[in-house]
């Protein structure tokens, strides 16, 4: 048995676009998914934030649909959209009533035939963004750590900067420069096109053939970054304290290996041994045993290649030194590295990595987006049906190896937040 199965059927266009067809007819509802292989590290340096910016113009009209026409169509259809972007792909999706399957492919395939945003659409697109980075980053308490963190695990590959770029590069954006973005990461052979949910086979392939097969292919390669970072040898550490924080906090980032590797499944699982729950190791010990800390967590960032395993904790009162923060945090760590954890434990955070990846599976936009995922850092779609096999095979000596491997403080970068009032 394999709860949270995806079954699926693919194919390709002879312009190279993959397409991937999942039937459920549970409900009168399909989701229309497409992604690209175009994340913030295909950025140019010159160019940061252009993925995302990009992201936004593509609901901003194409040759036959005006400016803020994309919603509207979708909204008075009954259904809704929306997308992200991420250090490796963008992904925009549609999840309407399954009678509106044509319509959702029309838009979609409109906007990858050809370049058509207007120089208003770009300047406006241009102050929306820089206002989401105002408020995200610069203007909530925290908000910097991502951005702090990837500048000091990366050095030479393009994860030292952010998925939401920088003010500079955004504010300096030409039409030609966002339209040679277009021309090489919007091609049909860099996406995957998913179909989730309610449609007949023979006519939803008849409906992406008349809508996507006669769209150019344009340029067949795209130079991809290679991973060529050094490996940490020394803690890396800031201390902030020009920023408006309420409490001390301390962030670590070590890192990690790819997903898709033992060593990631692995991680996983221990970060949720340290923080999922109240019953967790990081919340045990600084929330309840040690009470100097009102928030713990810890996560794997996961990426197509080598990502940052983040843990941190928030200090329960102002006067807290962040030193015990520390001091209690490499306890923590150090007890798990020497004496791993509890079989009840390792079967606790299978269970839940369980629970949650059959939830994400619930709906059909979870469904497409995993598909595609999958399709584009793996190359096969069916990864997605592996992963519960992969976390079900980790011993209580993987989790141990990988902490004493890579929760180390020499493979870390760490920030301290000091309020500054």
């Amino acid at each position: 048995m394999n709860p949270g199965r995806i079954d699926f059927e693919e194919y390709r266009l002879p312009n190279g676009l993959r397409v991937i067809l999942h039937e459920d007819h549970k409900v009168p509802v399909v989701c229309v998914n497409i992604a690209y292989h175009a994340g913030s590290k295909n950025e140019d340096v010159k160019r940061r934030g252009f993925a995302h910016l990009f992201e936004h113009l593509l609901f901003e009209g194409s040759r036959h649909v005006p400016r803020g026409a994309f919603d509207q169509h979708i909204v008075h259809a009954g259904g809704h959209d929306n997308a992200y972007t991420t250090e490796d792909i963008t992904n925009y999706y549609e999840v309407l009533p399954s009678h509106q399957l044509e319509l959702a492919l029309w838009l979609e395939s409109d906007r990858l035939l050809e370049f058509a945003i207007a120089n208003e659409s770009l300047e406006t697109q241009k102050s929306v963004v820089k206002e989401e980075k105002r408020e995200r980053y610069d203007n909530t308490p925290y908000g910097s750590v991502s951005i702090r963190m990837n500048r000091m695990a990366y050095t030479n590959f393009p994860y030292w900067w952010a998925v939401i770029g920088d003010m500079e590069t955004i504010e300096a954006a030409t039409l030609a420069d966002v339209r040679e973005f277009y021309e090489t990461f919007y091609i049909p052979s860099n996406a995957v096109l998913v179909l989730a949910g309610d449609f007949e086979r023979n006519r939803a392939m008849a409906l992406i053939d008349r809508y996507f097969a006669n769209i150019p292919n344009g340029r067949t390669t795209i130079e991809r970054p290679i991973f060529n970072d050094p490996p940490l040898t020394a803690e890396r550490r800031e201390i902030i304290r020009e920023e408006p924080v309420p409490l001390p906090a301390v962030f670590y980032a070590y890192r990690v290996p790819p997903e898709g590797t033992d060593e990631h499944f692995a991680l996983d699982l221990l970060s949720d041994i340290l923080s999922s729950g109240e019953s967790a190791r990081l919340h045990r010990k600084l929330v309840y045993d040690l009470q100097i800390a009102s928030e713990t967590a810890a996560y794997v960032d996961s990426r197509e290649c080598p990502g940052l395993f983040y843990s941190y904790a928030v200090a329960s009162e102002v006067d807290c030194e962040s030193a015990a923060l520390e001091a209690a945090f490499e306890q923590v760590l150090n007890e798990v590295a020497a004496n791993g954890v509890t079989e009840i434990e390792l079967e606790k955070a299978k269970n839940k990595m369980e629970a949650r990846t059959v939830a994400t599976r619930v709906t059909l936009q979870g469904k497409a987006d995993q598909l595609a995922h999958s399709a584009l850092i793996f190359g096969d779609p069916g990864v997605v049906n592996e992963s519960l096999g992969r976390y079900q095979k980790v011993t209580l000596d993987d989790i141990q190896h990988v902490a004493l491997r890579y929760l180390t403080p020499k493979n870390r970068c760490t920030l301290v937040y000091e309020p500054n009032h």
